[in-house]
């Protein structure tokens, strides 16, 4: 097992280019499954849970080639049922989230599909009610087989109006991914409109898919049964942005991330300019130039503000994290409310061992008392729980006198790519090491 030893503190220089959104890939990848024809993908980012759900495409039948490494050419043509059956995909399907993504565009080919009960972020309970009650209004049977999820259908999928019960960003993929070979058309109320499922609804367009209401939460879609090979490129990774600009502030260094889609960020700017950090924007840039003290603006009634999670354009939940450690070194206090999960908060118990002034109320909210940079974090040894408080806890070792040491980082390397490295070329004190 590896672990990264962090010297601190750090002021980190230079400019960094983000990776390719983790969330929009898992979607695309499983989308490619739907195609008749070679489908490329550019932009993909190399991280291990991505490489997991590419040996799962593999062991399908799919014809994988990497031109380069953020590159994949996948030809679907040769799928057969077969791996559903072995060990290995049993392992692989519950080791990560991404594997619920298989259910829609499979159902194209198989009759049956069967997944493992899924792995990934243990931040709470993260039911797929939302896939099943979806796509049995197209016309699919769900049972539960111990850890497996079965779906059936008889027939071809038809199309039906769809009233999603919350507006899932992976439930409302699935579906779309179904109806779009289902008879018919389907209307699906209620939808994500993140930029993930707005990549993935072009995407299918260009496959040729009719699809309108991308971006609104009412998506219509009319079924087909013939879907071209495609070009996708997939975006910026909006969550790895938003680490960064909380890194740069933290440590008070000076960064500047470059290929920016402005427009994909939605609120993530304005709500660390909350903060009181001050961003430069440019053409395709951000800057985050050192901060000083900043200070969290006031709520207009002058109390303590809160910033908390909510879908799209809403701020989205993968930040909170970021959001919190960014705040520990601000001049004044914040709530920080995590509405949609219920242990996603835990982590703060490692931030109050380094120094950090945070009462956990309860597993949703988080009160952030800034120290304002009068007094200095201090390094200690922890582990990472999950993606997002990994990234956090490395960003707070990376501020901290002395040395931190943090265990269980194959939770940061599924959701960021080469992490460690970028953060060395920016003239970070950080070494991965294996345990002995």
């Amino acid at each position: 097992m590896e672990y990264l030893r962090i010297q601190g503190p750090n002021r980190l220089q230079g400019s960094v280019v983000p990776q390719g959104a983790k969330n929009e890939a898992y979607q695309v990848l499983a989308a490619s499954l739907l195609a008749d024809d070679v489908v490329e993908i550019h932009n993909v980012p190399d991280i291990l849970d991505l490489r997991r759900f590419t040996r799962i495409l593999e062991g399908l039948g799919c014809r994988i080639e990497h031109p380069d490494t953020h590159t994949y050419r996948i030809d679907p043509s040769g799928i057969t049922p077969d791996f559903l059956a072995t060990p290995e995909y049993a392992r692989l399907g519950g080791s990560i989230r991404g594997s619920l993504m298989l259910l829609g565009p499979l159902l194209r080919r198989f009759e049956e599909i069967r997944v493992p009960a899924p792995g990934g972020d243990k931040i709470g309970r993260r039911r797929p009610d939302v896939h099943f009650e979806g796509l049995s209004k197209l016309g699919v049977e769900t049972r539960i087989e111990r850890n497996w999820y079965v779906i059936r259908r008889t027939g071809r999928l038809r199309g039906a109006f769809i009233y999603l019960p919350e507006p899932s960003v992976t439930g409302t993929a699935n579906v779309m991914m179904a109806a779009a070979h289902a008879e018919g058309t389907t209307t699906i109320y209620n939808a994500a409109c993140e930029p993930y499922i707005q990549q993935l609804g072009r995407m299918l367009q260009q496959m040729g898919v009719s699809i309108d209401g991308l971006g609104t939460n009412h998506i219509v879609i009319e079924g087909t049964q013939q879907f071209g090979g495609v070009t996708h490129h997939c975006q910026p990774d909006m969550l790895e942005i938003g680490s960064f600009i909380g890194l740069a502030a933290l440590t008070d260094s000076d960064i500047t991330i470059k290929g920016i889609d402005h427009e994909a960020l939605g609120i993530i700017p304005q709500t660390f300019e909350r903060l009181g950090i001050h961003l430069e924007k440019g053409k395709d840039f951000l800057r985050i130039p050192p901060q000083g003290i900043y200070t969290i603006r006031p709520s207009y009634t002058g109390g303590i503000p809160t910033i908390y999670d909510a879908p799209w354009p809403g701020f989205t939940p993968d930040l909170l994290s970021i959001i919190l450690v960014t705040a520990i070194q601000a001049q004044g206090n914040l709530l920080v409310h995590q509405k949609m999960f219920e242990s996603r908060l835990f982590f703060v118990d490692n931030l109050i061992d380094m120094g950090a002034q945070v009462i956990l109320c309860d597993p949703h909210r988080a009160v952030v008392m800034g120290l304002a940079r009068n007094a200095p974090l201090h390094g200690i040894k922890m582990r990472s729980p999950d993606i997002r408080a990994g990234a956090a806890l490395l960003i707070a070792a990376l501020a901290a006198e002395g040395e931190s040491v943090i265990y269980n980082i194959e939770q940061i390397d599924r959701g960021y790519e080469r992490l460690d490295e970028k953060i060395r070329a920016l003239g970070g004190r950080i070494e991965r090491l294996k345990e002995e």
